[in-house]
């Protein structure tokens, strides 16, 4: 599944970040690496950018970003700080 697919408020865990290697690289360096747990904060109308929460801070990430963003679904909700 694909980070851009997951529904509000849905929790879940990165398994790889594919796509363009510099965009790839800027994810990783903002945290966005395999095994962290993200988020669905809020989804901009329109297909405007996401919101995600991770690492006790939130992003703001464009749709085609998050398309290229493999997930893993959890079960257990994360704490929304």
């Amino acid at each position: 599944m694909k980070l851009s697919e997951l529904e509000y408020g849905g929790s879940a865990r990165v398994v790889s970040v594919d796509g363009e290697e510099r965009i790839t690289k800027r994810l990783m360096e903002m945290g966005v690496i395999p095994g962290v747990d993200v988020m669905m904060i809020r989804s901009a109308p329109f297909g405007g950018p996401l919101q995600i929460r991770l690492l006790g801070y939130k992003l703001a990430i464009r749709r085609t970003e998050a398309a290229s963003i493999e997930i893993e679904r959890r079960n257990d909700p994360l704490e929304d700080n």
